[in-house]
């Protein structure tokens, strides 16, 4: 573009100089001037082209790297859910077996306080029996005790 730039100074300075200059060579020069913009147009095109097309592998990039720490997130997030359904689920079981051994207890304290309380009321039967008798020998023989 700069030699047809200091081509068409040259032709200019000419045809200030010499009156028989042919004003075509100027139109051809202009012609000159019309192609070589349309080729840097055109390259200029290309170039906007090609960088359109950069951006869209980097922004596609930038999806897929997205894509896969948002995966990868998720993964971690079901890990750590199924992690905590494990515990949750242990700590269930726990305390339903220690309600199971809670219950079995108070049925066991149940049967020996049942237990306990029937050798009670037999005890206290065999005594009131045992002084009953020894009042009926006492009376049957004839003696009395004083008081």
């Amino acid at each position: 573009m700069e030699a047809l730039l200091s081509q068409f100074t040259l032709l200019s300075d000419q045809a200030l100089q010499d009156k028989n200059f042919d004003p075509s060579t100027i139109e051809d020069l202009m012609k000159l001037f019309e192609i070589e913009s349309y080729k840097a147009w055109a390259a200029m095109e290309l170039e906007a082209e090609k960088e359109e097309e950069e951006a869209e592998d980097a922004l596609q990039k930038a999806e897929d790297y997205l894509d896969s720490v948002m995966e990868s997130a998720m993964d971690e997030f079901r890990s750590f859910e199924l992690e905590l359904e494990k515990m949750e689920k242990s700590e269930l079981d726990s305390l339903v077996q220690t309600a199971e051994s809670a219950r079995k207890m108070g049925r066991l304290m149940e049967k020996a306080a049942s237990v306990a309380s029937k050798k009670y009321i037999e005890a206290a039967l065999s005594s009131a029996t045992a002084s009953m008798k020894s009042a009926w020998k006492g009376l049957s023989s004839g003696k009395v005790h004083p008081s």
